[in-house]
């Protein structure tokens, strides 16, 4: 059973959460058409380019069950709200990047923010509808919103990139973060799970990503260092 209080508007909260799932999944893909200009911009190495994404991707998925076990202890509302400012502080820093390695790096906070937010605002969700015609409607309308995010990522990271400016496709994440942010504080209630044990398996999550982390590196470095380098199998 979930600890809970009476709620704001259902479909209001649906909007606001779902606003956030949006962000999440559009930034997995809004990159992919500015990475030329990203690279011209930054002179990243052809080689480091693609961890503009993978650090993205790989902290999102190695921390989600993490992000989803901190949401049911520690209170949905309040992991949502601080991985909604995370991942705007976030944005922001890749936006103002002036270094591929900043720019990496923002790139992972922002999937870590991410995995934090999307387990708690789905959460969310499911304790805000009863079981039944409600919940259903308002998970078909969370599947649509996360399932068109990819595509129109890639659109919106065109038109943001020819338009204006690569870095707006960072810079336009934080007005939206911000608003949801704002909101969900008078909108949300807090709830966590009734649960026999608390703790985290942060070592799992790490080491799970780290791995994962290691795995793309030795793949992408296996070409110049060699299949048989003591480097590529070390870190195989």
């Amino acid at each position: 059973m979930a600890r809970t209080s009476k709620v704001g508007h259902p479909w209001f909260v649906l909007a606001l959460v779902s606003m956030a799932q949006f962000v999440v999944v559009v930034d997995a893909t809004i990159t992919n058409v500015a990475l030329p200009s990203m690279q011209e911009a930054l002179q990243i190495s052809p080689e480091n380019l693609q961890w503009i994404v993978t650090a993205y991707t790989l902290a999102f998925g190695g921390f989600l069950m993490l992000g989803g076990r901190a949401a049911d202890i520690l209170g949905r509302k309040r992991v949502f709200i601080v991985g909604v400012l995370t991942f705007a502080l976030a944005s922001l820093s890749v936006g103002l990047s002036q270094d591929e390695a900043t720019v990496i790096v923002a790139r992972g906070v922002q999937g870590l923010a991410a995995a934090f937010m999307s387990p708690a605002a789905l959460s969310i969700v499911l304790n805000t509808f009863k079981e039944g015609k409600e919940r259903n409607k308002a998970l078909g309308v969370w599947g649509g919103i996360t399932s068109s995010g990819a595509a129109i990522g890639l659109l919106a990271g065109g038109a943001l990139t020819q338009y204006l400016n690569w870095r707006w496709n960072f810079f336009v994440n934080v007005p939206i973060a911000l608003i949801v942010a704002a909101f969900s504080s008078r909108l949300l209630v807090e709830s966590r799970a009734d649960l026999g044990h608390k703790h985290f398996d942060t070592f799992g999550a790490v080491t799970v990503t780290g791995g994962l982390m290691l795995l793309v590196y030795a793949l992408t470095k296996a070409p110049t260092w060699g299949w048989g380098d003591p480097w590529t199998l070390g870190l195989l």
